[in-house]
């Protein structure tokens, strides 16, 4: 293997772009190596949260293999208490390796092989783990067999599933009645898990997460290419999108189907960018077939198209566009067709709006409101939350016309303002999960980063995941437990760039993270 030696001089002010790509062989250049150390971390920390989920995280009601035998203690009281210590065990070993293996990646220390040979070590043993922070693959699986037992996933839940228990009752509760949220390509894909797995729900859960699986290997292909047309670095891009927490926790071991609906987005943005347009359209309107969030992302590709093409501006974008809203609508209404429902689910896009909680900002502002307020009046909190989600859309609505036009140009800049309003989109909803958050971001990641926005990131990947119990119920509310989380995010944060930071041995020893050559000294 191959050993490095620190730089004594650690450059925080660096970017981390195309331009700062170090092909330099002069002396003091980092020799690449493969961080089997770090790896067999990461692995160790999802093998300790996989053994451990089948007592701490999304588990059956009824459980056909542990049930009332020997093993079955891990499933209740104390045995479940142990069962959760050893799983966030397992999450801050994750964390661990992956803040080390932003060490090397910042130094120069890895490749992208070795990065992405990390993250698909990490992740390997949470595609057969029971869903972890989440029960939302429960509902997958109840909404893909209500189309097969006769029932219109758009305007009943799972709860109509009473001659199917084993997939009904392990819906979590504030789901039970709701129709799906999700677009026809989703419905499709969870029937054709069901009508394979049946009322087996721990199969049911398997194979919904390499189903899913496909939108993670769709990103890893898209990523070398996106990165190459924005600008950015493939470590630091497979660091963030592949290798964080976020994604090989929240996104893979939850499962979420937003990780099938970022990778045909990504796919689709790359497809554009190399003016392959019909198939890039194609792509992102699937992405949206699965998830409505993709679809501001289409008129931003339309400009993509637009400037691919000669002519004046007007008549570029009116062909660019007219074409684009064709292949729109035939891919879409072959996907409605081809999965047996209706246009349903637009009206179900309401659901969400149910979940309050403060990580939606304009939601947040409307709790603080009422809060402030009843120290006086005892009101109701409804309004006001009504009031600022409204105030956040109209937000949302200027944010997007603002960047798209702006967007004008076409090219990686479009790209780039793409993502900004898949975060804002995020942010500004009236309901924010903490997955939500990845949208905009892995098209971000393949653009130039200042190490010194990097602790920000791995700080609020690490929050972002605690904010879920590992049985996937809202910790938000849970004021102690969410300041110990913020305490844990500031210390993942500064342990990216800082050997030492909680100065435990007297001194607080920078991390190496200069990508550059040691300078040859000269008389």
């Amino acid at each position: 293997m191959a050993t490095t030696t620190e730089d004594p001089a650690p450059n925080l002010d660096t970017t981390l772009g195309a331009d700062s790509d170090n092909t330099d062989t002069s002396v003091g250049k980092p020799a690449l190596g493969m961080p089997v150390r770090t790896i067999a971390l990461g692995t160790l920390g999802t093998v300790l949260i996989l053994l451990t989920a089948v007592g701490a995280a999304g588990i059956l009601v009824r459980d056909p293999i542990l049930g009332d035998g020997p093993m079955s203690w891990i499933r209740y009281g104390h045995g479940q208490m142990l069962a959760t210590a050893i799983l966030y065990i397992g999450f801050a070993l994750v964390v661990w390796a992956w803040v080390r293996l932003g060490r090397h990646v910042l130094a120069g220390r890895v490749d992208a092989r070795a990065v992405l040979t990390a993250a698909l070590c990490w992740t390997a043993p949470l595609l057969f783990s029971p869903p972890v922070f989440t029960r939302d693959v429960f509902s997958y699986l109840g909404q893909g067999m209500l189309p097969l037992q006769g029932f219109d996933p758009y305007l009943v839940g799972p709860a109509n599933l009473e001659n199917i228990p084993e997939i009904s009752q392990n819906v979590h509760s504030f789901w039970q009645t709701t129709p799906a949220p999700y677009g026809p390509l989703f419905i499709l894909l969870a029937k054709g898990v069901v009508s394979v797995t049946g009322d087996n729900a721990i199969f049911g859960v398997i194979l919904m997460r390499l189903a899913l699986a496909v939108g993670l290997g769709l990103l890893i292909w898209a990523l070398p290419g996106l990165v190459k047309h924005l600008g950015g670095k493939l470590p630091i891009a497979l660091w963030l999108a592949v290798a964080s927490p976020m994604t090989v926790v929240h996104l893979v071991g939850g499962p979420h189907n937003d990780i099938l609906m970022i990778g045909l987005l990504a796919a689709g943005t790359l497809c554009m960018l190399n003016r392959k347009h019909a198939l890039g359209i194609i792509l992102a309107t699937l992405a949206m077939a699965v998830k409505a969030s993709a679809a501001p992302a289409l008129p931003f590709l339309v400009w993509i198209w637009a400037n691919h093409l000669d002519g004046t501006f007007w008549r570029r974008f009116v062909r660019a566009a007219s074409v684009s809203i064709g292949i729109f609508a035939t891919t879409f209404t072959a996907v409605t067709l081809a999965a047996g429902v209706n246009l349903g689910w637009f009206p179900a896009l309401r659901a969400p709006a149910m979940i309050v909680n403060w990580m939606s900002p304009p939601t947040a502002a409307g709790e603080l409101l009422h809060w402030l307020v009843s120290l006086v009046f005892n009101v109701s909190k409804e309004p006001f939350i009504m009031v600022t989600r409204t105030i956040g859309a109209l937000l949302l609505v200027y944010i997007f016309v603002r960047q798209w036009w702006a967007a004008r140009d076409g090219g990686p800049d479009a790209v780039r303002r793409m993502a900004i309003v898949l975060l804002c989109i995020a942010l500004l909803s009236p309901a924010t999960l903490p997955w939500y958050l990845t949208w905009g971001f892995v098209i971000a990641a393949a653009l130039p980063w200042q190490t010194k926005r990097l602790p920000f990131v791995v700080g609020l990947s690490v929050f972002l995941v605690l904010t879920y119990s590992p049985a996937g119920e809202d910790q938000l509310y849970n004021y102690p437990f969410m300041a110990a989380a913020i305490l844990v995010s500031i210390l993942a944060a500064k342990a990216l760039t800082m050997i030492d930071p909680l100065n435990m041995f007297g001194h607080k020893r920078p991390a190496l993270v200069d990508v550059g050559p040691t300078p040859v000294k000269t008389n």
